[in-house]
């Protein structure tokens, strides 16, 4: 929509803008008109009542302006490059890993070290978790950010951050790093401020002299971590103030009705595009916007924010993608891909949550069903956008899939989640799994799901009890979880140590800093020696990494894998059996998974009913056994935990 407030806007940063290569400034300009005006709309929206919003205004495109004048001339051509061609982030190519620095092997340096390992196992994208400045003890994993622009020194230096980076783009490598927009340390420079009793810093966090609206807060505000730090606000004795601190005391929450936040991180945000980050983790965005008699998460000002933040992005560094960490129930989850005409414009990326709770959900009951009923809402992605698919990340594994998908598999939600709970947690008889529970509400008996993707399958059991069936079945749990993930469509992102299969590290327990919260048991501390030993055959390290290392190359070498919304569930007609068709103009592949603990029947007929007829062969690229389709009344065997990528060869 034309007015005239935007044309002189317009008009007046054209002028301003520094030119230095035509081609490139030309590019920038057709991006700047095509969005400005719905960057002024979106802006408006959230801060139009501000008595300066026009001052923050121009103040929002001189940022938007800035950050293209300090980005790089190959950043800016890589841009381009990544906007001439397919959506780079659907590729099959792409496998990434996510991993903290220091447990991986130590520093930033290290880890350049360490880049021809990644690309021995096929991955190229790297998900560094948080390495900028947080306090030693109370730093929730990085994720309390005492300086958004400076290297923690544990990891080294920015400048180290900067060459990994280089050679990462060097190697033809990816790099995704995290921005906490939710909250920061209560030692970042703006808390410390406000403690001190700076109103203007003050008024970058929700500060209150008394408990009248903390109270009014938490009458509708859910407990993050009920068990380790219950209610949302602190009361900070210097300032005689309570400050709101959603997830943990230490971790002040940042008010963004305050413009001047919004531009301050704005700018952050570009500050980590310039960096050359090709995908930003938005950490926690379903908290960003806080409102009285509300739950204060997934509401809709928050995805206004993002939507500015996207197009404000779109415009001075198009070649970063936003990937929104909202791990929320399904429907919501698929907001944040954007909605109306917002619609795959808001945030690139989303972590398929959903999905990977009901992988372990079907290992646990041998049952796909519930696995099956929330694939019509998953499905709803949007075209251009894509999921994180993983089987585990650092965090826990939350059960917040819909009441209504258990209850469509015949289940009592309740008693079904108290079932994968006990299961996971070792307390189910003949469950051979080694997790713990995390963030147990003791109101609700709601809890989350700790431990590693090879203890969580068994393989610490085996170990343990030197049961040698036991350690076989965990290996073929593994390789089905992660063969699923995989090739599911999407950005897989494996998570360090997984590809190797460590186990539980229980060191946290002798860490105060770390000894409350059983998280840290998934989150290893690696051995380079034992990864060394994947290169021994026989051993465990060198079955898993070399089954990882397989699957990973059958996704990359067929680009039918990538994520083109090209994907149709099969029915198989067997509850322990979920199937799914990849397919494109010229071929199709059929993926199916067997989460029961027994041999198990497919009727033939399920490839009759995806258009195939009696008599075609079929080849796994897994095994590379052949099957030929029989007749209706036949049935294909498919062994405990066994998988198939079954597809005509030459078709």
């Amino acid at each position: 929509m034309y007015t005239k407030d935007i044309h002189r806007h317009l008009g007046q940063k054209l002028k301003d803008i520094n030119i230095t290569d035509g081609s490139l400034d030309t590019s920038f300009l057709m991006r700047y008109s095509a969005n400005i005006t719905t960057i002024h709309d979106l802006f408006y929206q959230i801060y139009g009542n501000h008595g300066d919003v026009e001052k923050w205004y121009d103040k929002l495109l001189s940022t938007i302006n800035n950050a293209y004048d300090q980005r790089s001339i190959a950043l800016k051509k890589l841009d381009i490059d990544k906007e001439s061609g397919d959506i780079w982030y659907l590729s099959n190519d792409i496998v990434g890993m996510s991993l903290y620095v220091d447990r991986f092997c130590g520093t930033l340096k290290d880890l350049e070290q360490k880049l021809d390992y990644f690309q021995e196992l096929g991955v190229i994208f790297l998900h560094l978790m948080p390495v900028m400045e947080s306090p030693e003890g109370a730093s929730d994993g990085g994720y309390a950010v005492s300086d958004f622009r400076s290297v923690a020194s544990r990891f080294g230096t920015i400048d180290d951050l900067r060459s990994l980076e280089h050679t990462m783009k060097s190697k033809g490598m990816y790099l995704m790093l995290d921005i906490v927009l939710n909250h920061t340390s209560q030692e970042h420079v703006w808390a410390k401020k406000a403690a001190e009793g700076d109103k203007a810093y003050q008024d970058y966090f929700y500060m209150y002299d008394n408990r009248e609206l903390p109270d009014a807060f938490e009458r509708t505000m859910p407990d993050i971590f009920p068990d380790s730090s219950p209610g949302s606000f602190t009361y900070l004795e210097e300032s005689k103030k309570w400050v709101m601190t959603v997830f943990n005391s230490y971790q002040w929450d940042l008010n963004y009705t305050n413009p001047a936040v919004f531009i301050e991180m704005l700018d952050t945000i570009f500050f980590y595009a310039n960096l050359g980050v090709d995908v930003l983790r938005i950490d926690a965005p379903a908290f960003i916007w806080k409102s009285l008699g509300t739950t204060s998460q997934n509401l809709p000002e928050a995805h206004v924010l993002l939507q500015l933040i996207k197009h404000c992005v779109q415009v001075s560094a198009p070649g970063m993608a936003l990937l929104g960490e909202a791990i929320v129930a399904p429907k919501e989850i698929m907001k944040y891909f954007g909605t109306g005409r917002f619609t795959g414009r808001e945030c690139d990326v989303a972590y398929n949550a959903t999905q990977m709770a009901l992988q372990w959900d079907a290992l646990a009951t041998g049952d796909t069903r519930v696995m099956l009923s929330a694939q019509s809402e998953i499905l709803k992605k949007p075209y251009g956008a894509t999921w994180i698919t993983y089987t585990r990340c650092h965090d826990d594994i939350g059960l917040g899939y819909d009441d209504s998908m258990i209850q469509s598999a015949g289940y009592n939600p309740y008693s079904h989640r108290t079932f994968i709970k006990d299961y996971y947690a070792g307390n189910y008889r003949g469950s051979v799994a080694k997790g713990a529970l995390f963030g147990v509400n003791p109101k609700t008996n709601d809890a989350r799901i700790s431990g590693t993707l090879a203890s969580l399958c068994g393989l610490e059991y085996g170990i343990n009890h030197n049961l040698q069936q036991i350690i076989k079945e965990s290996l073929n749990k593994i390789a089905l979880m992660q063969a699923q993930s995989i090739l599911l469509g999407g950005l897989p992102m494996l998570y360090y140590g997984d590809e190797i299969g460590y186990t539980n590290d229980y060191t946290y327990l002798n860490d105060p800093g770390k000894d409350y919260d059983n998280r840290w048991m998934h989150r290893p501390l690696i051995d380079w020696s034992k990864n060394e030993k994947r290169k021994t055959k026989e051993t465990l390290e060198y079955m898993v990494f070399e089954n990882t290392k397989k699957i990973i190359n059958i996704r990359k070498s067929y680009k039918t894998f990538g994520d083109h919304n090209n994907i149709r569930w099969m029915s198989c007609h067997n509850i322990h059996v979920v199937g799914y068709v990849r397919y494109d103009k010229s071929q199709s592949y059929y993926c199916l998974f067997n989460y029961y603990g027994q041999n198990t029947f497919l009727t033939y007929y399920i490839f009759k009913e995806q258009g195939l007829t009696e008599g075609i062969t079929l080849t796994d690229l897994w095994s590379g056994e052949k099957i030929v389709i029989g007749r209706d009344d036949e049935y294909l065997s498919i062994k405990p935990y066994q998988f198939f990528i079954l597809t005509q060869i030459g078709y």
